[in-house]
């Protein structure tokens, strides 16, 4: 295929994009005060949450995103839950290190301002082409800042707090879900001693979508790792599938955004020499295959089996130009689903991944353990102690999938033992076999986890209602 003919494709493609209309029912982030973290400059003591859903419905399911992902990861399963779930709305959390991004020519490109290639240049493509003078600050691909290294555990719950007391504050139920990681942040906050309550009193339910928190770590090990992250050239980053921070974050909010907007133009990643060959197919591909070919389980690599889902068949024998094509036929996710999910397409500011995630954060998990006091929440300022105090009401909905599988259940289980907790209040399902990590947020339009959470929340609405419900108690 010559030049020429390329070059309309990707003109014709873009075109398209600037005629498309927005997605109905855009949303946005919604920012309020956070934590005063000690060390951490006013201006990202904040938090953020994506409300989907109507203003009137008190009950409220909040979510909080796994590792290294961000609000608008949940935005397509919120606007089915609220669209099903009726009396419900569904506030994602944006945790305050997503203020370090600069989202600025993603904007423009959800806007239909700027074209998939200067959003690949400005982030990306400048680092293999010294011609390339407008790019993203270098100082943004390193950004060692010391304070951040104590964004942990605590910075987290208390953030979490100030979204709970917001929620609170319309007088319904409240339940806390969370995916991967986020699964130990809904342990942790559960059994968060808050002035000698625990955090599980002001809430009516639990969700854990393939992550939950299991036995603590020794102090000595909390020790260790606290040790290699001070050290002062340790970045307070974590390396999301041995990809450094934020490449790995700019390579999905990219490549997604990519996938939405030019799907079948030339990938613009594959011939990026910086783009690590394993996610590259041996074909020539559009950016929508290149996308799948990357997170789709069979062809992306076990070091991102954080990031996959069912996405399809793959690579198709159909070209485009010369390119091939996605075949996304037999999938659990429907690829553009997908990449509406970590673009965050119809959103300004916000995508669904984080670029920058806190390596502590990550090592604060290790000492919550099922909310039993361990030697390594002191050393962690760790304070998931009340996990044999929870309120027996509480129900708790588990779903493993490919990453927790049955332990996940087998947590959920533990925690409710401790507290006495009737295990009719529980609703336990594994799907490892089935499931990819992100299958349970994408899958469309069949999907068990849905259905079982929908039915979860009906069966949460119907409790009495909280004593003190539009009062939140230990607020610091």
């Amino acid at each position: 295929m010559g030049k020429t003919a390329i070059r309309f494709a990707i003109i014709a493609c873009f075109a398209a994009f600037l005629a498309s209309p927005a997605p109905a029912g855009a949303v946005g982030v919604t920012w309020m005060k956070g934590f005063a973290a000690p060390g951490t400059p006013a201006k990202y003591d904040r938090v953020g949450v994506i409300k989907v859903g109507p203003a009137s419905a008190e009950n409220v399911l909040v979510l909080e995103p796994g590792t290294s992902a961000g609000a608008a990861y949940f935005v397509p399963l919120a606007r089915w839950i609220a669209s099903t779930a009726k009396g419900w709305q569904v506030w994602s959390v944006e945790r305050r290190e997503n203020l370090l991004e600069d989202q600025s020519v993603l904007n423009l490109a959800k806007e239909g301002k700027a074209s998939p290639a200067e959003v690949f240049n400005y982030y990306l493509g400048w680092l293999a082409n010294s011609k390339i003078k407008r790019h993203i600050p270098t100082s943004d691909l390193s950004l060692n800042l010391a304070f951040a290294k104590r964004w942990g555990m605590n910075v987290a719950v208390q953030d979490l707090h100030r979204v709970i007391g917001a929620a609170k504050r319309l007088g319904g139920k409240i339940v806390l879900g969370g995916h991967s990681l986020g699964g130990a942040v809904v342990t942790a906050y559960a059994t968060w001693n808050f002035s000698g309550r625990a955090g599980a009193d002001d809430l009516a339910g639990l969700v854990y979508d393939d992550g939950a928190s299991f036995p603590g770590e020794r102090a000595a090990q909390a020790s260790a790792a606290l040790q290699k992250l001070d050290a002062p050239a340790q970045t307070p980053w974590l390396s999301f599938g041995g990809i450094s921070a934020p490449f790995a974050g700019l390579f999905n909010a990219i490549g997604s955004l990519g996938a939405r907007i030019a799907p079948d133009i030339p990938s613009l990643g594959q011939t990026f020499p910086l783009l690590p060959a394993y996610l590259k197919p041996p074909v020539p591909v559009t950016n929508l295959a290149e996308y799948g070919y990357a997170l789709n389980v069979g062809t992306s690599p076990m070091s991102l089996s954080a990031a996959q889902a069912h996405l399809g068949k793959g690579v198709s024998a159909r070209t485009i130009h010369g390119y091939h094509t996605w075949d996304g036929s037999g999938a659990l996710t429907p690829i553009k689903r997908f990449a509406t999910m970590f673009s965050g397409l119809g959103m300004l500011g916000v995508d669904g991944t984080e670029w920058y995630f806190p390596q502590r954060l990550t090592d604060d998990t290790a000492a919550v353990g099922n909310g039993i006091a361990n030697p390594a929440q002191s050393v962690l300022d760790v304070h998931s102690t009340m996990g044999r105090h929870l309120p027996k009401t509480l129900k708790i909905y588990a779903f493993g999938a490919a990453l927790g599988g049955a332990l996940v259940p087998a947590a959920t289980v533990a925690l409710a033992k401790q507290s006495g907790i009737p295990m009719r209040n529980l609703t336990l399902l594994n799907r490892q076999s089935t499931y990819a990590h992100n299958d349970p947020a994408g899958a469309f339009p069949h999907n068990v986890f849905f259905t079982n959470l929908v039915r979860f929340l009906g069966k949460v609405a119907q409790l009495a209602p909280l004593p003190g419900a539009r009062h939140l108690h230990g607020l610091q």
